[in-house]
């Protein structure tokens, strides 16, 4: 594409987008020093509750930006269980139910110093913003839209449009990162497909106050409650607070169905099953689908997020998926603009996240899948035996389906790992039989480092993300040779000896390398023969790939 000769500006990074993902790029990315400019064509508030869970990965990230705490305290009421129901109407029957404490009673977690929290993106994007715009060397730009880019081969040319003043203005950059959701410029600019099905539904959300909601009906404290009807699933209605804010979503509306002229009001009453006082905020149509795009990059340009993987909602894999993605792509940059990136550390980007991508977005189509085989029929919600029977029908095949699969996901959410990128070293072990469910700890490499305790009541975790991190369990055990070998190459190294039998057992050798994004590198309980090729593989240099 051409862009304009005369440059306005130089960054190293231009973040297109400023939802989640591309927030949460310019966090990490500011962390590590890395001047970007962010822009973004909205002007940055958040009046409809899309994304409503930050998973437990997600939540670490978190941690590291320093706004776990904050989401903890103004996400989701500490006493509000998370239980998931099954429901002809509010006030109507009961199909089927799992049952989920609430935070205050589910306590900590092993296996994590934090746990997944409900947190709408009303008040996660905000905490966001504050948090990029107090770090140095961070821009936001509101009201900017991309216009056009030019890759140049040596950097990119970025044109912007202030919307307001209808000014353009030329950014040079290292790199472009497009996190403009699903219908991304910047990817269809690229010319970038994405395969896979591209309309499984069509919905309307339907958000909406309602003070008394909680209260009215005899199911108790609820996050989501699946509606069904005798033409199947037709619904579903989110507590987006756990207070007043509520979202109902139609599913499986016809293509046609204009917003302005559906009932919304009559959908409300039909969730509840009765009358009561509401306030309808906004009605938005969107499309559920099931798309990754085929390639992560052009160049030195890049795309993440919903701009790469579009999946159903069900599981709240989304955003998620998008937050692997920006810390994923964040070190990498920044080891490319400091310089001691490898020539192919860039191309594991998408050789890591897209097959994340591909899992979770097959994961969400298969429960939202499940979720539509529910038997049903006219009698549903009468009060007859035929009703009765068919009630009993629907509540066994939910219970005995795997449907809570999409509920209890930690081995989904921490258990993927990058065991065959160039950049991680194998040591022989097999890879462990994944459960989605359930996470089992493991400093395998490729995997997440697992989190313990220390002595100083910090997490293993919060001695990743600025640099490489090579954890000693015996002293004895020479360091030195890797960390004179990481100076060498100017690759970030940081030693930490950790002189508690528990965690090292955890950790399984005596010395283990762990990526600044939290996956493991390399272990053993001495260095190799040859730390200099250990070094060059970790950054991406391909001429120390799987010699070692």
């Amino acid at each position: 594409m051409q862009a304009s000769a005369s440059i306005d500006g130089k960054v190293s990074v231009v973040i297109v987008g400023g939802g989640p993902v591309g927030l949460g790029l310019a966090v990490e990315l500011g962390l590590r020093g890395v001047r970007c400019l962010l822009a973004e064509q909205r002007d940055g508030s958040i009046s409809i509750p899309k994304m409503n869970m930050i998973n437990a990965r997600s939540m670490e990230f978190c941690r590291r930006w320093g706004v776990a705490e904050q989401v903890k305290a103004v996400g989701w009421p500490e006493d509000y269980r998370n239980n998931v129901l099954f429901v002809t109407a509010m006030t109507g029957h009961e199909l089927a139910r799992f049952e989920y404490p609430s935070y205050r009673d589910r306590g900590g977690l092993p296996y994590t110093p934090e746990g997944s929290r409900r947190c709408s993106q009303m008040l996660f994007d905000p905490m966001l913003i504050a948090r990029a715009h107090a770090l140095p060397g961070v821009e936001l730009r509101y009201r900017t839209r991309l216009e056009r880019f030019s890759d140049t081969g040596a950097g990119v040319i970025a044109v912007l449009r202030d919307m307001e003043s209808g000014r353009e203005i030329a950014i040079a950059a290292d790199y472009l990162v497009g996190c403009d959701g699903a219908e991304s410029t910047v990817r269809q600019a690229l010319g970038i497909a994405m395969s896979g099905s591209p309309a499984l539904s069509f919905n309307l959300n339907i958000f909406f106050v309602s003070e008394s909601l909680r209260t009215m009906h005899d199911k108790g404290d609820s996050w989501v409650n699946w509606l069904y009807g005798p033409e199947g699933l037709w619904g579903n209605l989110v507590a987006v607070d756990g207070r007043r804010l509520w979202r109902l979503s139609l599913i499986g509306l016809p293509h046609d169905t204009d917003p302005a002229r559906h009932d919304s009001a009559a959908s409300v009453r039909r969730a509840i099953g009765r009358d009561f006082a509401f306030e309808i905020v906004s009605v938005l149509p969107w499309l559920r689908r099931q798309l990754v795009a085929d390639r992560y990059r052009r160049g030195r340009v890049f795309i993440a997020g919903d701009a790469v993987h579009v999946m159903s909602p069900t599981g709240g894999l989304g955003m998620n998926t998008g937050l692997g993605d920006a810390v994923d792509l964040s070190w990498k940059l920044s080891a490319a603009v400091a310089g001691w990136a490898g020539e192919s550390l860039l191309d594991t980007y998408e050789s890591e996240r897209r097959p994340v991508a591909l899992d979770n977005v097959s994961q969400a189509t298969s429960n939202f899948a499940k979720l539509r085989k529910v038997p049903v029929g006219p009698e549903i919600a009468a009060d007859t035996p035929a009703g009765d029977a068919l009630r009993a029908e629907a509540r066994a095949f939910i219970l005995g389906s795997d449907f809570d699969r999409e509920y209890v996901q930690e081995g989904t959410v921490l258990g993927y790992a990058y065991d065959t990128s160039p950049t991680v070293c194998p040591d022989g072990t097999p890879r462990p039989a994944r459960d989605s469910r359930h996470y089992e700890p493991t400093a395998r490499p490729g995997h997440r480092a697992p989190h313990a305790w220390l002595a100083s009541g910090r997490s293993t975790l919060d001695l990743f993300g600025d640099a490489f991190a090579l954890l000693r369990f015996d002293g004895a055990v020479d360091g030195d040779a890797l960390a004179a070998a990481s100076r060498r190459r100017g690759v970030p190294l940081a030693v930490h000896d950790i002189a508690d039998p528990v965690v090292a057992e955890i950790y399984e050798r005596k010395l283990v390398l762990v990526r600044p994004d939290g996956h493991v590198a390399w272990r053993g309980d001495a260095p190799p023969s040859d730390v200099d090729t250990l070094i060059n593989m970790i950054r991406g240099d391909s001429a120390g790939i799987r010699s070692l």
